[in-house]
């Protein structure tokens, strides 16, 4: 669509009773987000009542008819999801605009490949929107739904507020309460009564006389009133205490209380029993945490429901999934079933086969499996056929324990969440996936293909073609997309394998393509965009050497004199490891000098080329012992590559992004002559 454009959404599809709209962007920097927001607006362009205004503080309708579904990252960027009933919509709205908008004087015009998508209750693209140059504005109107004769269209708006989300907002007739609120307060609830007393009336209050006669004396009675606080556009705090209580414990023998027990599993069959349990119930008292994991699913907001160890009806031999998932919105069922595995056990295609078939018999919606193993693209864990002559069709969707794992720290330690019932909730959760008994660790064994290729490596036979060094990198690669998830839930940040254009789009061809590189160098190699970092976070394994290099490149400040540069940088790395490799890049594919930080501490002149070449950045630099073994035990390989990620960003990353201690100024001045 162009803008100002329309169109009648019957025209496009017969399924649009329920539409999903996909707002996405994308960032040079891998740095830029935005925040997406619906108004339902009346025929005199303005809002029923301030709840008609939805948005991450108030982002599903009480009656399902709008729902925020949140981020899913994308290779350079995010896309935010909501799904509306439109059967749902109350006859008197007939607008519907949907916009997003950017905070703390970011701009739209900053975003490349602004793009509204919409599709229809199948899941198919009915119509797209691109805008171009959105300009210097931190509000964005993508489009809206409206009626005509009955039916409804959609029109194509690319309009910019540069008052930001609250001046989009007022227009359209919300009420915005943004002053400021003491920090680390727990969010209030939307409608909370403030009680009044004698000293303190900030709320309306009906004073009532009660007469002489009714009582010994006249009184004065102060009747509160519940008043619905106005929508704050500010966003909630995190409200869980970031440091543990001290522990009342006589000694570190006294283990503290838990809701899911996990030491006392014995059989992997007592493990895939507990861990479906323990998680589906979370999921359904703790909305939040419900519904990030079940809108990526597709499935819709509503009343949700668990069910474990369910006996359906197949054949002479009825099938039991481990779990399923119901959704109730509108006198709808949305179901689907879960098959779960841990401890590193293997999903069996057969039976994720049969669950299939039984779900299309039935009428349900999607089938979705629980293990260790990361997914890939275009290289699905199990290979289920689906019957297209069937009208109903099954989404077959995976989930890893590392992914849960992630969503749930992202919520607890970063987001947080207002309830503190359920913040509990979910750290019981935490501590049972992380428990060592549980078998819910994620990508743990890199297959038996690792031992092979490393000895073909070692004594020069491996050759290219040889299908065991595909196999290899699929693994190495749901290792880097597990330490991304893990990394990620740590920091609160969005943090992303980099997928270089030149490597081609077809995942199958560039996986091929690196098995080619590992048997030719002996190498694997993976890059990490880290939000809020300015450089690439590199990793290479070197089967070869049998080191483990985790580096960074950092470009050279535009203005400044070289030794200058050369200092600020030493400066900066006060704290970092003596082993850390600086190297300074140069114009052209000349080498730079290079040194170790120990020994350019006391002389940082040694870092700067005797030739006068054009310095263009530096590049740092660690070096581990890479792991034996192919698992996750103290000497495999695994380990050693979480451990020597997680050493380089907390040593040399983050000590980056902090400001260099001043030189005494007499000090940095001659230098500088």
């Amino acid at each position: 669509m162009v803008k100002g454009g329309n169109v009648g959404l019957g025209s496009l599809s017969e399924d649009t009773g329920s539409v999903m709209v996909s707002l996405s962007w994308s960032s040079p920097t891998g740095e830029g987000d935005a925040d997406v927001s619906v108004l339902l607006l009346t025929a005199d362009g303005k809002v029923r009542a301030d709840t008609d205004f939805f948005f991450y503080n108030n982002p599903v309708a009480p009656d399902g008819c709008v729902q925020l579904l949140g981020k899913s990252p994308t290779a350079d960027g995010n896309e935010d999801r909501i799904t509306f009933d439109l059967t749902a919509i109350p006859p008197e709205v007939e607008r519907i605009v949907v916009a997003a908008s950017r905070y703390e004087g970011a701009r739209f015009g900053d975003l490349h490949d602004l793009r509204l998508t919409l599709a229809d209750g199948a899941g198919e693209d009915l119509l797209r929107f691109s805008i171009g140059d959105a300009g210097a504005v931190s509000a964005l109107l993508f489009g809206e739904f409206y009626r005509r004769g009955g039916d409804w269209k959609f029109r194509a708006i690319g309009q910019g507020y540069e008052s930001g989300l609250a001046g989009l907002a007022t227009d359209f007739g919300v009420d915005i309460d943004d002053e400021a609120e003491p920090e680390d307060t727990e969010p209030q609830d939307a409608e909370a009564v403030t009680e009044v007393t004698a000293a303190q009336t900030p709320v309306p209050a009906v004073v009532v006389t009660v007469p002489a006669q009714a009582v010994s004396e006249p009184v004065e009675v102060v009747v509160a009133v519940k008043v619905a606080a106005r929508p704050r556009t500010a966003k909630k705090k995190v409200t869980l205490p970031k440091v543990a209580k001290k522990s009342l414990a006589e000694n570190d023998a006294w283990r503290t209380a838990r809701l899911f027990p996990a030491s006392a599993l014995k059989s992997d069959r007592e493990r895939e029993t507990r861990a479906t349990s323990v998680l589906l119930s979370v999921m359904a008292q703790v909305p939040e945490f419900g519904r990030r994991l079940t809108a990526a699913f597709g499935a819709p907001a509503g009343r949700m429901e668990m069910f474990t160890e369910v006996s359906l009806p197949n054949g002479d031999s009825p099938r039991r999934p481990d779990g399923v998932i119901r959704v109730e919105r509108a006198g709808k069922l949305w179901t689907a079933l879960v098959e779960t595995k841990t401890n590193g056990n293997s999903l069996k295609p057969d039976q994720v086969q049969a669950y299939a078939d039984i779900a299309a018999r039935r009428g349900y919606e999607a089938v979705i499996t629980l293990s260790n193993d990361v997914e890939l693209d275009g290289t699905p864990l199990v290979d289920v056929k689906m019957d297209g002559r069937r009208k109903n069709k099954i989404a077959l969707w995976h989930l890893s324990w590392a992914e849960v794992t992630h969503q749930a720290q992202m919520l607890i330690r970063h987001e947080g969440l207002a309830n503190a019932a359920h913040a509990w909730l979910l750290q019981e959760l935490l501590h049972y996936l992380q428990h060592e008994n549980s078998g819910c660790h994620g990508f743990q064994n890199m297959g038996p293909a690792w031992v092979p290729v490393r000895k073909g490596i070692d004594d020069e036979t491996l050759c290219q073609g040889d299908p065991r060094a595909v196999v290899v990198v699929e693994s190495w690669e749901r290792l880097v997309r597990q330490v991304c998830l893990r990394l990620g839930g740590e920091l609160g940040q969005k943090v992303l394998p980099v997928q270089r254009a030149g490597r081609g789009t077809d995942p199958r061809a560039r996986r091929a393509a690196m098995a080619d590189q590992l048997c030719l160098e002996g190498k694997l190699d993976a890059e990490l965009r880290i939000e809020g970092t300015s450089g690439i976070l590199a990793l290479c394994a070197d089967l070869r050497t049998g080191k483990l290099r985790t580096s960074i490149e950092i470009a050279a400040p535009e203005q400044g004199y070289p030794l200058t540069w050369a200092k600020r940088l030493v400066r900066q790395l006060d704290e970092a490891p003596a082993d850390l490799h600086v190297e300074t890049l140069v114009e052209g594919r000349m080498a730079g000098p290079r040194g170790t930080l120990e020994r350019l501490r006391p002389e940082p002149a040694d870092i700067l080329p005797r030739n006068g070449a054009q310095i263009s950045g530096f590049r740092l630099s660690l070096f581990r012992g890479m792991g034996n073994t192919r698992g996750n035990a103290e000497t495999g390989f695994i380990r050693s590559v979480d451990e020597s990620v997680d050493r380089f960003h907390t040593n040399v990353v983050v000590h980056l992004h902090r400001r260099a201690p001043r030189a005494p100024q007499a000090v940095e001045a001659a230098s500088a002559g």
